[in-house]
């Protein structure tokens, strides 16, 4: 059922940028190189496809390396997968698909272990067995990590050196991915990109491939302050939206509870703390010294992120403040269980093993992005997606800790088996795409930030909805632009910006990670996935789908 929206002026549906000057070619593009992205160019080497890997700075600076939780699987014997689905689905309040829900928690125990043959090396016991520890929302301990708190950064390794081992993968690195490129049935055939120094002055090349996967990561960089790298701007759904895709659950952004709080006017990528810290027995306080989770949820700290985050953004609203106090003193081997973390509080005059450590929610993680089938398949023929840039149905209303590497690896994998079965003959080029191409200038992002993180955050309500989404509206006439990375940038988070304003202005109800203070409670006729689109003059629509029926993929 279409759902009406008022969204203003149309969105780009192409972006402005000078011909390819150069091209090289591959069976398999895949746009980002994140544990989704490399683990697709491993699966997809494995069926014997040449790979093309386009990652916009280099390989390490996606947001993987950042993650400093962990990865969720059942290994111990007392644990099941009907025990993690059952949390999963908990977390999601009843918007996960069950199918990819299974499809995660049965597969993911064999994908971990082939991390670990492709090099990952995870905390041991002294008897050599996997250490499990447990983290927000879980019912027991699953969760495995690497370093302590270092789990991204192993995997990150793992994969590079992994990828960088095998000569037919093409590693094109400082590439920032613009436009879908089509053969002439109309199939995804590559992609238009800007690498920087490379071929033509202005570096604008084209990628050609029998299939494109999008593995670009997340969109947090669309609020002022996120624990997203700088890259994060929602390339992969932008191109995706513009080339026809449907995205779904857009609304669903998750804040991680507990950034470190660096003061009033910190933008962009604020320090993580991970919620590993309380999970060791870490505790939340407000500014008079109090305990306040315990009263909230069942699970306390240990509650899932949307229930803490919401807590947090009480108490902060209640007492007038801009953040809480995580109090992680007296945990025994705070320095060396959590390396990372302590060096960074340290770096910002904190110590969290003698001092309280001032936090507060920030964008973290989008659970919605291109609604895919469970082989990774968007409605575009032969584009595909996977981990954050995807909506597989796993992570619902608000996703699992520790859910998001394993989704990566699962699904990364079912689309090497896609691949490896569908893969077509090359096809002849299709024509010049004959729509009109825009761009945003630059100097839209910072109201377009603050406006997302003032209306469209962790507290929503109909008016401030209405009032970003004409805020958004005003910047998309600013059109003056010159083709390059900052107006491309900006001009795939107004995009994305959009779509997520309209869907959260549509859904009248508070779940999981989406909070309406003018409908604070879930609607049992909202409990239907919301789907995003353009038109073709740009303009979002909107569609309501019921959970457990599947995107429409037809290819």
């Amino acid at each position: 059922m279409a759902i009406s929206a008022d969204v203003g002026p149309g969105l780009p549906r192409r972006l402005r940028a000078p011909a390819p000057g150069w091209e090289l070619t591959a069976d398999v593009c895949v746009v980002g190189s994140g544990v989704a992205g490399l683990c697709v160019a491993l699966h997809a080497r494995a069926a014997g496809l040449s790979v093309a890997v386009v990652t916009k700075v280099e390989v390490d600076d996606g947001s993987t390396r950042w993650a400093q939780g962990g990865i969720a699987a059942v290994l111990d014997p007392a644990d099941t997968p009907a025990a993690h689905a059952r949390d999963t689905e908990v977390a999601g309040v009843g918007l996960c698909d069950p199918d990819a829900v299974r499809a995660l928690v049965t597969e993911g125990p064999e994908r971990l272990h082939q991390l670990i043959s492709w090099g990952a090396a995870f905390d041991r016991g002294p008897t050599g067995r996997l250490l499990l520890t447990r983290e927000g929302g879980h019912s027991t301990d699953r969760i495995v990590h690497a370093g302590g708190d270092a789990t991204g950064a192993e995997v990150q390794r793992a994969l590079r050196d992994a990828v960088a081992a095998d000569p037919g993968v093409t590693l094109v690195e400082h590439a920032m991915v613009l436009d879908l490129l089509r053969d002439a049935d109309g199939r995804a055939a590559g992609v238009t990109l800007h690498v920087l120094g490379e071929g033509s002055a202005d570096g604008v090349g084209a990628v050609r491939a029998r299939a494109v996967v999008l593995a670009t990561g997340g969109m947090g960089q669309v609020y002022a302050a996120t624990t997203n790298p700088g890259v994060s701007t929602g390339d992969g759904v932008a191109l995706g939206l513009r080339a026809g895709a449907v995205a779904t659950d857009l609304e669903f952004v998750q804040f991680h509870p507990t950034a470190l709080y660096l003061g009033p006017d910190a933008r962009g990528q604020q320090p993580l703390v991970s919620e590993a810290l309380r999970g060791e027995g870490a505790v939340l306080r407000d500014g008079a010294g109090e305990r306040f989770m315990p009263g909230v949820h069942p699970l306390a700290e240990l509650a899932p992120r949307d229930v803490v985050a919401k807590a947090i953004t009480r108490v902060q609203l209640r007492d007038g403040v801009d953040h809480v106090w995580l109090d992680a003193v007296g945990l025994p081997g705070l320095a060396e269980r959590f390396p990372t973390i302590v060096a960074r509080c340290r770096e910002a005059g904190i110590d969290p093993v003698t001092d309280l450590v001032p936090v507060t929610p920030a964008a973290h993680y989008a659970s919605g992005g291109l609604a895919t089938d469970l082989s990774g398949r968007t409605t575009v023929p032969g584009l595909y997606a996977c981990g954050e840039v995807a909506c597989t149905g796993v992570h619902g209303a608000n996703r699992l800790a520790s859910n998001s590497l394993l989704e990566g690896l699962v699904f990364a994998a079912r689309i090497g088996d896609a691949l490896a079965r569908e893969l077509p003959v090359p096809a002849a080029a299709g024509p010049v795409d004959p729509r009109p191409a825009g761009l945003v200038d630059v100097a839209a992002r910072g109201p377009l930030t603050t406006a997302m993180s003032a209306r469209v955050g962790a507290v929503r309500s109909g008016p401030g909805l209405a009032e970003a989404a004409g805020q958004l509206a005003a910047l998309g006439e600013w059109t003056t632009a010159v083709p390059g990375v900052p107006g491309w940038e900006t001009t795939d988070l107004l995009t994305v910006a959009t779509a997520i304003t309209a869907a959260a202005t549509a859904r009248e109800e508070t779940r999981g990670c989406h909070w309406r203070e003018d409908h604070p409670e879930a609607v049992e006729d909202w409990q239907v996935h919301v789907d995003v689109r353009l038109d073709d003059d740009g303009r979002v629509r909107l569609t309501r789908r019921p959970v457990g029926t599947p995107v429409a993929v037809d290819w």
